[in-house]
């Protein structure tokens, strides 16, 4: 069965160049992005989808502020029309900038993934290599998991190490974790895709 992917995102979208690039390549088979959805008219992710002919959908949230949960139905309406349902469905958060309410999480329960800019518990939230670099620690990087209701606590599907140097900063930082996101984020959805996630409690066991 081919997994039909929705990806949700709010800038530049390099994550999700850097899937549609791994199922170009073969990287990930039967897979494909049915459709990219972003909050932000201008998102760049949006150039990105037109450019390799996946559909690219705005929503403007301005009329839906305090009503999150209309809006979000508007979000899986579109998953839907785009044939990305909850039975066969993917759903990827790509520097996604809105928390998603508990409707959507429900419907698409354990077939959300998001990538975090830290080593999950560590620094949830916004600006997560900021608040690395002002705690002090020596290391950092990234998490795939998969999105729950409460933010950035949703179980761990992998992680990636990236040292911390003295004379980092929060863009040197950055850039070194981007690399590695864009390395665990396509093996993770290769592993959903495949059918070799087992998820048991809060532990994500790779078949």
């Amino acid at each position: 069965m081919t997994i039909h992917i929705g990806v949700l995102a709010s800038g530049r979208g390099s994550n999700l160049q850097a899937i549609i690039d791994a199922i170009k390549s073969g990287y990930i088979k039967n897979a494909e992005i049915k459709v990219v959805i972003s909050d932000k008219a201008d998102a760049y992710a949006l150039e990105r989808a037109r450019a390799a002919y996946i559909p690219a959908v705005y929503i403007d949230p301005t009329p839906y502020k305090g009503r999150r949960e209309e809006y979000d139905k508007l979000i899986i309406n579109t998953l839907i029309e785009h044939g990305v349902t909850p039975d066969n469905g993917l759903v990827l958060l790509a520097g996604y900038m809105r928390i998603l309410s508990q409707p959507i999480i429900q419907l698409y329960k354990m077939r959300i993934l998001n990538i975090h800019p830290s080593l999950l518990p560590a620094f949830p939230g916004l600006k997560a290599q900021k608040q690395a670099l002002e705690y002090g620690v020596k290391y950092s990087g990234c998490t795939v998991h998969f999105a729950d209701v409460e933010v950035d606590k949703g179980p761990i599907i992998l992680q990636a190490v990236v040292p911390v140097y003295d004379d980092d900063t929060e863009e040197s930082l950055s850039e070194r974790i981007l690399r590695e996101e864009h390395r665990i984020y396509p093996e993770a959805v290769k592993l959903f895709v495949e059918g070799r996630l087992k998820i048991e409690g809060r532990r994500v066991k790779i078949l």
